[in-house]
């Protein structure tokens, strides 16, 4: 016996949207995804599609907010954990590359945004990312200068670009490879060496 499709609010049909752009993102060049295919993916029409949102655009940015706030909620939530700013940092560090690992999709969509020379919502939710994430790694290595964790000449600005570019490279040659579990392998060792460059000389 055939049972009804359960009706979703709209809420969660926006939330869904986003899952599905992320999980095409992984298979396949982000700027060729259009709205037939995430419809196609949804099961739905292009215009149920966009009874939820206006337009591409739109659903681009949803995407990467929903992908901003998960993956701030978990680097903060990873250094709730901790008992140190640098052990603090190192749980943010691995917690980012899980993150990456379980949605491939994103770096994908992220550098293709940042790629642009216009100016997009999308393009400035990234930016927004960048920064907060910024603030939160600039905050923890000034704690652990204050505790004398860390070395006290440490520029605290320069050391979070560096703790993102590391993460960066690092998804950068999975995306070469085309294997991304091998950046759970690499990650401990590229923290270690991070490490060394901004942790107090005993």
């Amino acid at each position: 016996m055939d049972h009804p499709r359960k009706r979703l609010s709209a809420e969660d049909r926006r939330t869904s949207t986003v899952e599905s752009v992320i999980e095409l993102a992984a298979e396949q060049n982000p700027s060729e995804i259009t709205t037939a295919a995430i419809a196609a993916r949804m099961h739905l029409t292009q215009g149920a599609l966009f009874r939820h949102f206006p337009n591409k655009d739109a659903i681009w940015q949803a995407a990467l907010e929903w992908a901003a706030d998960r993956l701030l909620a978990r680097i903060e939530r990873a250094a709730s954990g901790a008992t140190s700013p640098l052990a603090a940092l190192e749980a943010m560090y691995l917690a980012h590359i899980g993150f990456v690992i379980e949605h491939p999709g994103v770096p994908r969509m992220v550098f293709g945004e940042l790629q642009r020379a216009e100016e997009t919502a999308a393009k400035r939710m990234v930016q927004t990312l960048i920064r907060r994430y910024g603030e939160h790694l600039r905050a923890m290595i000034e704690d652990g200068k204050a505790s004398g964790e860390l070395d006290p000449k440490v520029d605290a600005p320069a050391a979070a670009t560096l703790f993102i570019g590391s993460i960066q490279g690092l998804v950068i040659q999975a995306l070469l490879l085309g294997n991304n579990k091998q950046m759970r392998k690499s990650a401990p060792a590229a923290f270690a060496i991070y490490r060394r460059g901004i942790a107090k000389a005993r």
